[in-house]
C-alpha cells in the first residue's frame, strides 16, 4: 500500500511538473507561430529598408553635392544641380526637356503597339485557334530572354550591311541603304528601337489579357448572343469593359517599366544619332557615368523616380484602378 502511495506520490509530483513547464513552451510556439507574423516579416522588411531606402536617401543627399576633377573629391554644391535641372527643362534647347519629350514618343508608342498586339493576340488564342496551348507557351520565350541579349540579337538583325530584318525592309521598300533602319541620319532610330521592346514585351499583354478573357462569366456573353448581338458588338459592348481591371493593371506596370528603358537604347544607338534617341534614364546614365557628374545623376535619377510616381498615380485616378 505504502509503494502504492509512493508511486501515486511521484505521478502527481511528475505531472505537476509537466503542467508547470507547459505554458512557457506553448507560449514561444504561440509567439513563434502565424499569430505574430512580425517576427517573420522583420528580416525581410530590413532587407527592403537597406536595399531600398538606403540608397533613396543617398540619392537626396547626394544630390547637393557634385564631384570636383581638380580635387578629386565630392564638395557640397548646394542648389546648383536643382537649378540646372530646372534650367534645362525650361530652355527650349535643354537637354532634359529633349530627353523627356523622346521619353514620352518613346513610351506612348511602345504602350499603344504593345497593347493592341496583345489584345489581338489574346482574342485570337481564346477563340480555340489551332494550337493555343502551344502558341500560349511559345509567348513565354522572348520575356524570359534579358533585354541586353535581345537587343544584341535585334542590333545584328537590324544591320543596314548583312541583318536579315534591315534587308527585307529594304526590298519592300520601306527603308533604303540611305536612311536603313539603323543608321543613316537617325530616320527610324527610334522605330528600331522600338521592334524590341514590342517583340519582348508584347507577350507580357497576351498572357494577362488572355488569363481575363478565360476568366470571364459566360452568361452575359450568351445573353448577348441570344439578343442577336454580333462577335464585333459582344467585344466592344461586354468582353472589353468586363476586362477593363485587367487591362488597367497591365498597362500601369507597363508603363512604369517603360519609363526607365534604357538596354535596349544603350546597346541599339547609345542615344543617337545625336540626341534623336535619348530618354531620360540614358541621359541619367551619361551624367553618371560618362561625364562623371554624380550629383547631376542623381538629381537626373530622382527626377525619374518622381515622374514614374505622378504618371502612375494620374494613370490610377484616372482610370480609377481597383487592387
Amino acid at each position: 500500500m505504502a509503494n502504492v502511495d509512493q508511486i501515486a506520490t511521484i505521478d502527481g509530483r511528475h505531472d505537476q511538473h509537466l503542467v508547470t513547464r507547459r505554458p512557457g513552451a506553448r507560449a514561444s510556439r504561440r509567439f513563434a507561430s502565424s499569430d505574430h507574423p512580425w517576427v517573420w516579416l522583420l528580416p525581410v522588411i530590413l532587407l527592403l529598408l537597406v536595399i531600398g531606402v538606403y540608397p533613396f536617401l543617398y540619392n537626396i543627399w547626394n544630390s547637393f553635392r557634385e564631384f570636383n576633377p581638380m580635387t578629386g573629391r565630392i564638395e557640397p554644391v548646394g542648389f546648383e544641380n536643382w537649378q540646372r535641372l530646372i534650367q534645362e527643362i525650361v530652355e527650349p534647347g535643354g537637354r532634359v526637356r529633349a530627353a523627356l519629350a523622346t521619353t514620352g514618343i518613346y513610351v506612348a508608342s511602345a504602350l499603344a503597339i504593345e497593347f493592341m498586339l496583345g489584345l489581338a493576340i489574346a482574342v485570337l488564342l481564346n477563340s480555340g485557334v489551332w494550337g493555343a496551348a502551344l502558341w500560349q507557351s511559345l509567348m513565354i520565350l522572348p520575356m524570359v530572354v534579358p533585354p541586353t541579349v535581345a537587343a544584341v540579337m535585334f542590333k545584328v538583325l537590324e544591320n543596314p550591311d548583312y541583318g536579315a530584318l534591315s534587308y527585307y525592309l529594304q526590298q519592300i521598300g520601306i527603308t533604303d541603304k540611305v536612311e536603313p533602319l539603323l543608321g543613316g541620319t537617325g530616320k527610324y532610330a527610334i522605330q528600331a528601337v522600338l521592334i524590341p521592346d514590342i517583340w519582348q514585351w508584347t507577350p507580357f499583354f497576351v498572357l494577362i489579357l488572355l488569363a481575363g478573357l478565360k476568366a470571364l462569366p459566360n452568361d452575359p456573353l450568351e445573353a448577348a448572343q441570344v439578343d442577336g448581338a454580333t462577335s464585333w458588338q459582344t467585344f466592344w459592348t461586354i468582353t472589353l469593359p468586363m476586362l477593363r481591371p485587367m487591362i488597367a493593371v497591365a498597362v500601369l506596370f507597363r508603363l512604369v517599366d517603360l519609363l526607365k528603358v534604357f538596354d535596349y537604347i544603350f546597346v541599339l544607338t547609345s542615344g543617337g544619332p545625336g540626341t534623336r534617341t535619348e530618354v531620360i534614364s540614358f541621359y541619367a546614365y551619361q551624367r553618371s557615368f560618362t561625364t562623371i557628374e554624380w550629383g547631376y545623376g542623381s538629381v537626373l535619377g530622382l527626377l525619374i523616380f518622381v515622374l514614374a510616381i505622378l504618371v502612375a498615380s494620374l494613370f490610377v485616378r484616372v482610370f480609377k484602378v481597383g487592387w
